[in-house]
Parts: C-alpha cells; structure tokens; sequence
C-alpha cells in the first residue's frame, strides 16, 4: 500500500464533491486562522498577551486561532490593533 503525502491526500479529496464544498465553506475561517497566528508568532507574543491587548479572553483567541469561533469584525479589529496590524478585508 503507498502512503500519501499529504499534498496527494488533499487533491484528491477535493475530486470528492462533498469534502470540496466543506473545505472551500472552511477556508475562510482556515486562512483566517492562519494570518492570526502567524503575526501573533512573529511578535512573540502568547494568545494570552494578545488576548488582553485585544480586551478578549485567552479562550476566545484559542477558539479563533483553531477555527472553532467565527469573530466579528469589531473582534478582528481589536485582535488587529493588539498585534499593531491593520485590517483588511477585501471582496
């Protein structure tokens, strides 16, 4: 039996019409996810640190950062100016 890589995992799951329309309602919050982390990491600081400049809890970053919260706009906002970045949301 060949072992996939997880590159040949994922396109063929995407060739599965189910799994395709699941991870592309997803990436959003994926990609999301992704950015927070990756700036929080590069500042150094702890979801905890970020959480207090952002007036939220360490809990709700965790929830963000693993995609389980879908946050407001207000929220990014904050979470934004806590890691002194700007928001941007484009169409």
């Amino acid at each position: 039996m060949k072992l996939l890589s997880f590159e040949e995992y994922f396109k063929k799951s995407l060739k599965d019409p189910e799994f395709k329309q699941l991870w592309e309602k997803s990436e959003i919050e994926y990609q999301l996810s992704r950015q927070i982390i990756k700036k929080r990491l590069e500042k150094k600081m702890s979801q905890k640190e970020l959480a207090k400049k952002a007036g939220t809890t360490q809990a709700i970053i965790s929830q963000i950062e693993n995609s389980s919260l879908n946050p407001s706009v207000d929220l990014l906002k904050r979470i934004s100016v806590g890691l002194g970045s700007k928001l941007s949301i484009q169409i």
